[in-house]
């Protein structure tokens, strides 16, 4: 098991918002790098390397969307880069139109998942998913919203439709953000679950490691896909304040 943690999380974890909990944020704030990129893009490559029918998942109609992503992200982090890019940690990564999710898996810390609209609801088409935190992406690939989150209780048909709106709306350049704090007994990144095995831990008390998700939404302009990023800081749970107790 590799223990990879960062010493703080830009945001109050211990204010947490009711579903959808959602925040405006902007282009220059969309993407975070912090003092753990070193270790999770060195276990991003392994879980990539070995698991990668786990962690990949690309339907055909998605992968001008994946490029237009790789695209997007490139101009956000190496604008003056060619095809080599060389990251902060010193490892050299080719950029690969033909696979762009495994490029994307090598140059930053976020995970992306790519949604489109299908009819009347948005359907989860790609993604490279190396940090997932209790849930498994193959049983999710190609499932629209509502049932993506049938395992989460107050995810009901209310805030189903609610939350569709928001996906209807969001607009290029206008990302918006939210963020979940989880207790957890290990600091493993790549904790895969089965909807029908939910995790257990619940509070600080049976745990160790605090895990926290920063999850972006953006609306890509030109294949109009909603790019869901992921972010994931772990931090030990006797760094975070007995005032800072988030559910």
């Amino acid at each position: 098991m590799m223990r990879i943690l960062q010493d703080k999380i830009p945001y109050d974890v211990g204010n947490p918002r009711a579903l959808p909990g959602i925040q405006p944020t902007t282009m220059d704030n969309w993407l975070h790098q912090d003092e753990a990129f070193a270790g999770q893009m060195q276990c991003r490559e392994e879980v990539l390397t070995e698991r990668r029918d786990d962690v990949l998942m690309l339907d055909p109609q998605a992968e001008p969307a994946a490029t237009e992503l790789l695209d997007l992200v490139l101009t956000q982090t190496y604008p003056l880069a060619g095809e080599d890019i060389v990251r902060p940690d010193g490892v050299s990564v080719r950029i690969d139109r033909d696979r762009p999710l495994d490029t994307l898996c090598r140059l930053v810390q976020e995970d992306f998942c790519i949604l489109q609209k299908q009819g009347d609801e948005h359907v989860l088409t790609g993604a490279i998913l190396c940090f997932p935190a209790s849930w498994r992406l193959s049983e999710k690939f190609l499932r629209p919203l509502i049932d993506i989150h049938v395992p989460v209780d107050s995810y009901d048909p209310n805030l189903a439709k609610r939350v569709q709106r928001l996906f209807d709306g969001i607009q290029p350049g206008r990302p918006l953000w939210r963020f979940n704090a989880l207790w957890y007994q290990d600091p493993e990144l790549f904790q895969p679950r089965s909807a029908s095995e939910p995790r257990k831990i619940r509070d600080r008390r049976q745990a160790s490691y605090l895990r926290s998700e920063r999850q972006t939404l953006l609306r890509l302009p030109e294949t109009s896909a909603v790019v869901f990023s992921i972010h994931t800081y772990v931090l030990a749970a006797d760094t975070i304040p007995e005032t800072e107790n988030p559910a």
